[in-house]
């Protein structure tokens, strides 16, 4: 296992951990997260979010990863959420591919890719699997996870 995986494997074994500040320090200061849910978050957004995740499943996720690549500059893993989705409390099972670009040893970009429809079923049952793979429907999935995150944020 060479630095990068390592890191990546410290950064998810604390992920299952509910360990938001070993996280954290996997992170380059200039980090940029993107994702179906949340789109582009910069810098410290990026903790804030994952913070934010593990309080709100109040010790009720279960993360699983596996497939872990890594070389000098990019790496790869895949990775399985398990939860209650809190505005529905429904079950999501979120499976997903995350890509990395490492810089001074930590990672400066994550790229986390799942099929926002099959996650949208999940979480919003009926609705979701009507609207799920629109457009509309993904851009107020996008705007509500942005609005809980400045929530979370000046709350704390």
């Amino acid at each position: 296992m060479n630095a990068n995986e390592a890191l990546i494997t410290k950064f998810y074994t604390a992920f299952a951990n509910a360990d938001a500040q070993t996280m954290s320090e996997c992170y380059h200061p200039n980090v940029h997260f993107i994702d179906p849910a949340f789109g582009l978050l910069k810098e410290e957004q990026v903790s804030k979010m994952w913070k934010m995740l593990i309080l709100r499943s109040k010790g009720n996720i279960k993360i699983e990863f596996s497939n872990i690549k890594a070389d000098d500059s990019t790496g790869s893993a895949n990775w399985v959420a398990t939860y209650n989705f809190s505005k529905t409390n429904r079950n999501v099972i979120n499976k997903i591919a995350a890509e990395f670009v490492f810089q001074d040893g930590l990672i400066i970009k994550h790229t986390d890719s799942f099929d926002i429809w099959k996650w949208a079923k999940q979480a919003f049952g009926p609705a979701g699997y009507l609207l799920g793979w629109t457009g509309f429907f993904q851009k107020k999935v996008q705007k509500q996870a942005l609005l809980s995150l400045q929530n979370f944020r000046e709350s704390k």
